[in-house]
């Protein structure tokens, strides 16, 4: 049998047909090769799309995924992490012994603190007080006030679960996570108007956090101008106001301006406080009142004018009074706010603790040598009503204009240790010796010693800003 060889026409036409045909085995390889790397390269892209702390929202209690939010990439404030407070109720916590966080101010350094609150200046010479800090149960409070990150996606959900007592965790957290930043908060105020209004439990927040802030500015870059119905101060600087205008009851009163006695009080409830006026133009408005409404079983309420002296009022049930003077307060903030323009918040009560009998003391001393906060978990003494609580809510959830709630009743029951006590002034007079050793009777149990509780109170304010 002999070879024949095949022409040369015949083995460049086999080259061209191979050259123009890749074998079926190296595509499935080629093929597999390159979806084995996208599927990699993007399970990594997840991974760290879920995992990132940068990414992570505010607290999920009800779902097991968390949807990464976009940064705000602003270095001057911290606000990489958006708070919402349906998902992380900050109402919920424990009091933190945190021995290395110091108070940004104290009654001695800061110019702006009344006598009424000066604890130190008083003679208090025991001050843990100022060394508790308020650690919410899913979320924590970083410098500046804004709510970031979610214990549970931190150092595990077992942080939720934690034993109840107050030591500090030992992961996680330090001191300086939850440090309030002063010149983030005045950055955030720039070229705003922020307005507390209401009574004097409202004065000692605005005050805390004048003396929270003014540390950070010269002296020629503030001012303070005080006076009966309205104080201001002005951080220069940054063209902002940070102001106290004086209302307890937000409506009208025959006591707004001389505190007479409680029996002699008519409260004018149609009638929106005659500093409203004030009130308008400004970008965050803060209310408080519930105290002065707290006299008696009934108070003297007055429709129309005050011409009349004490004659035309009538004495309506203090919840009933609570409830219309709220809608007149309700009703100029729907008719005159520019939500737009103007954030508005609600504090809650900021509860009174004159009978120690609600927590198991006996001797009726009230609020007098009580060094630490009260450790049983959801604690609610008589110092706060919760149906005038219901009251209040029940007014703002029918209003037009958004209003935010800020909720300081709960972790504020806690505090037993942080009120003025015997360390206080009444009138701008020091009590006397005398005084001071019958606390049963003479211990300031309603408001608190500067630095203290209200730090906590614009901590979580600005959390919501």
């Amino acid at each position: 049998m002999s070879f024949v060889a095949p022409s040369s026409s015949t083995v460049v036409k086999k080259m061209k047909s191979y050259r123009g045909k890749i074998p079926l085995s190296i595509i499935t390889a080629s093929l597999c090769s390159f979806v084995f790397l996208a599927l990699l390269y993007t399970e990594r892209l997840s991974f760290l799309s879920s995992n990132s702390i940068l990414k992570a929202g505010s607290c999920a209690r009800r779902s097991a995924v968390v949807k990464p939010k976009r940064i705000e990439k602003n270095p001057d404030l911290d606000d990489r992490f958006e708070f919402e407070p349906d998902e992380c109720d900050i109402t919920r916590g424990k009091w933190v012994f945190n021995l290395s966080i110091k108070p940004l101010y104290t009654d001695t350094s800061c110019p702006y603190v009344e006598r009424q609150f000066s604890c130190e200046k008083n003679g208090q010479l025991e001050f843990d007080y100022r060394h508790w800090e308020w650690r919410p149960d899913d979320c924590y409070l970083p410098k500046g006030g804004k709510i970031v990150g979610c214990l549970q996606h931190q150092i595990g959900s077992s942080f939720r679960r934690r034993p109840p007592n107050y030591e500090m965790p030992s992961v996680g957290l330090d001191s300086t996570t939850s440090r309030f930043d002063a010149e983030v908060a005045l950055k955030k105020l720039r070229g705003k108007r922020l307005v507390f209004v209401g009574d004097s439990l409202q004065r000692s927040q605005w005050e805390s956090l004048v003396c929270m802030v003014e540390w950070t500015i010269p002296p020629p870059h503030k001012s303070m101008k005080r006076g009966r119905i309205r104080n201001v101060f002005k951080a220069k600087e940054y063209n902002a106001t940070i102001e106290f205008h004086w209302a307890p009851f937000l409506v009208q009163s025959n006591t707004d301006l001389s505190i007479l006695e409680p029996k002699k009080r008519i409260i004018k409830i149609d009638s929106v406080s005659n500093s409203s006026r004030d009130w308008e133009g400004a970008d965050i408005l803060a209310f408080n009142t519930y105290v002065w409404w707290m006299i008696g079983p009934r108070l003297k309420t007055l429709w129309g004018s005050f011409a009349n002296g004490e004659e035309g009022y009538e004495k309506l049930d203090a919840r009933v009074a609570y409830k219309i003077g709220l809608k007149t307060w309700a009703n100029w903030i729907d008719s005159t706010i520019n939500p737009n323009k103007t954030r508005v918040f609600f504090t809650t009560i900021s509860p009174l603790h004159t009978k120690s009998k609600d927590w198991g003391r006996e001797d009726g001393l009230r609020c007098f040598n009580e060094t630490e906060p009260l450790k049983n978990k959801n604690f609610w003494g008589s110092g706060a009503d919760k149906e005038m609580m219901s009251v209040a809510a029940g007014v703002i959830k029918k209003m037009k204009a958004p209003v935010s709630v800020l909720n300081i009743t709960q972790l504020s029951m806690y505090r037993v240790d942080a009120h003025s006590s015997i360390y206080t002034a009444n009138g701008g007079k020091l009590l006397t010796d005398e005084e001071k050793a019958e606390p049963g009777t003479y211990a300031d149990c309603i408001h608190w010693c500067l630095p203290g509780v209200p730090d906590t109170w614009n901590h979580l304010l600005f959390a919501h800003l």
